[in-house]
């Protein structure tokens, strides 16, 4: 029971340390601002969209609108 007990503690502790790696060098940041966000941008520039300023303004949706 104590060799599980002090196996549980390890295993613990090294999640503990690997958390607190990323917390101290904010490698999350880092991987959001590096890798994640270039991703999306390159994503998302390329994205065909219709032209809102070309609309009709008769044509947009009332948002005021009553029910």
């Amino acid at each position: 029971m104590k060799k599980f007990i002090l196996k549980i503690f390890g295993i613990l502790a090294v999640i503990y340390a690997a958390l607190f790696a990323v917390f101290y060098y904010d490698l999350d940041g880092k991987f959001i601002y590096y890798i994640f966000e270039p991703f999306m941008v390159k994503r998302f520039d390329n994205m065909k969209r219709e032209d809102n300023l070309k609309t009709p303004y008769d044509m947009k949706e009332d948002v005021m609108k009553e029910e």
